[in-house]
C-alpha cells in the first residue's frame, strides 16, 4: 500500500486514514525544509562557513532520505531522529557564528519536532534544544537578549507542545468515535475487514487458527414493540457487558447490525468457539434483562479455513446463524468447512435450552 496516497483514496479504516495524514505531514515538513535549507548551504559556503554548510548539507541529505524511504518503502527513515540532532547542531552553531541571523532558524525547527516525533520524545528533544540555545545565547549576546531568547524560544515550544497534545487527544477521540458503536462501545464495521484479514494472515503464515461467533438476539423487534426502544437499547448495552465478561483480553467484540454481534476469537478452534457460544447463550437466557425481560439468542460459529477471504469466512458464519434461526432459534449451528460437498453448513442442532420450551 502506498502510504502517501491521498486520504480520500485510502481504505475506510480510520486508523489507516490517521496514519496516512501523519505520513503526509512528515513528507511535507521534510520537503519544505529541504527547499528552505538548500540555498543556505551555498550562502554559508560563500561566506567561508564550511563546517556549517556541511551540517546543512547533512540536514538536506536526511530530508531526501526521509522522502525517498516514504515513497519507496513507506517507512520513516531512522524514525526521524536525525532531524532533531542536525537541527540542534546547525541552529546552535549558526547562532554562534552568525548571531541573530542564525537564531531565527531555531524557532521553526523546535516547533517542527512536535509534528515529527511522538510527544514525549519531542518534549525531551526540545528541552535539550532550548538548553543548548540558552547556553549559546548567554555566550554570544547580552544578558537582556539571553533572557528574551530563552523565554521566547521556551514559550514557543510550550505552545507547540500544547497544540500537539490537543491535536493528539482529538485524533484519539475522533478515531474512537469512528471505530466504535456509540451505544454499546463495541467495535463497528470500519475495523471488520482489517481485523479479519489479520487473523487470516496468522492462519496462512503460522497455522494459528481463529474462529468467529455471530450472535443475534431472537425476536428483538418484540422487545422494542412491547417495552419501547429505550428498553431495547438498554438490553443491547447489558448484552455487550455480559459478552465481555466471558471474553479474553485479545478477543474482539463487534456490533455489526441492530441486534447482531460478532466475536473474533484468535487462536481458537471451532470446538472451543462452540463451547464459548453455548456459555454465552446460556448466560443470556438464564437471567432476565432489566429484571423482567427474558431474551434468547441464536449463534453461528465458523473457523477460518486455508485460502479463504474474510468475506467468505464471515458469510459461512452468517449462513450458520441463518440456519440456527430457521431451525427454531435459541441454538447454535457450526459452519462446515468450505470444501465440504454435502452442504454449506452443518444441519446439526446445538440447543442451549429445553427444546420443548417456548422461544422468546
Amino acid at each position: 500500500m502506498n502510504l502517501l496516497t491521498s486520504p480520500d483514496t485510502m481504505e475506510s479504516n480510520p486508523n489507516l486514514t490517521v496514519l496516512g495524514f501523519r505520513r503526509q505531514l512528515v513528507y511535507h515538513l521534510h520537503f519544505w525544509a529541504f527547499i528552505a535549507v538548500v540555498p543556505l548551504i551555498l550562502i554559508q559556503w560563500q561566506h567561508g562557513n564550511h563546517l556549517l554548510a556541511a551540517f546543512l548539507a547533512l540536514f538536506c541529505i536526511n530530508a531526501v532520505l526521509v522522502i525517498g524511504f516514504l515513497r519507496l518503502t513507506g517507512r520513516y527513515f531512522l524514525k526521524g531522529w536525525l532531524f532533531p540532532v542536525l537541527a540542534v547542531v546547525s541552529a546552535a552553531y549558526s547562532t554562534a557564528i552568525n548571531g541573530h541571523a542564525g537564531l531565527y532558524w531555531a524557532y521553526p525547527a523546535a516547533i517542527a519536532l512536535f509534528f515529527l516525533l511522538p510527544l514525549k520524545e519531542a518534549g525531551a528533544c526540545n528541552i535539550v534544544f532550548v538548553t543548548v540555545m540558552a547556553v549559546t545565547s548567554f555566550l554570544k549576546f547580552s544578558e537582556a537578549d539571553f533572557w528574551r531568547i530563552t523565554f521566547s524560544l521556551g514559550l514557543s515550544c510550550v505552545f507547540a507542545m500544547v497544540f500537539a497534545w490537543l491535536v493528539g487527544r482529538m485524533q484519539q477521540e475522533l478515531t474512537k468515535l469512528a471505530t466504535t458503536d456509540p451505544l454499546t462501545g463495541c467495535l463497528n464495521r470500519s475495523q471488520l475487514a482489517d481485523i479479519l484479514n489479520r487473523q487470516i494472515q496468522m492462519r496462512e503464515r503460522y497455522e494459528r487458527v481463529s474462529s468467529l461467533v455471530l450472535l443475534d438476539l431472537d425476536y428483538f423487534k418484540t422487545i422494542n414493540d412491547q417495552w419501547g426502544h429505550l428498553a431495547g437499547d438498554n438490553v443491547l448495552k447489558e448484552l455487550a457487558l455480559r459478552i465481555r465478561k466471558r471474553l479474553r483480553e485479545n478477543d474482539q467484540l463487534f456490533r455489526i447490525g441492530g441486534e447482531e454481534f460478532m466475536i473474533v476469537l484468535p487462536e481458537t478452534r471451532q470446538k472451543d468457539a462452540d463451547t464459548l457460544a453455548h456459555q454465552l447463550l446460556s448466560s443470556i437466557s438464564a437471567t432476565p434483562f432489566l429484571e423482567d425481560i427474558r431474551v434468547t439468542a441464536s449463534a453461528g460459529v465458523a473457523e477460518v479455513s486455508q485460502g479463504e477471504t474474510w468475506s467468505i469466512w464471515l458469510n459461512r458464519a452468517d449462513q450458520a446463524l441463518y440456519t440456527a434461526k430457521r431451525q427454531g432459534r435459541n441454538q447454535i449451528v457450526n459452519a462446515s468447512k468450505p470444501n465440504a460437498t454435502s452442504a454449506t453448513i452443518e444441519e446439526e442442532r446445538s440447543p442451549t435450552t429445553n427444546q420443548g420450551g417456548q422461544l422468546a
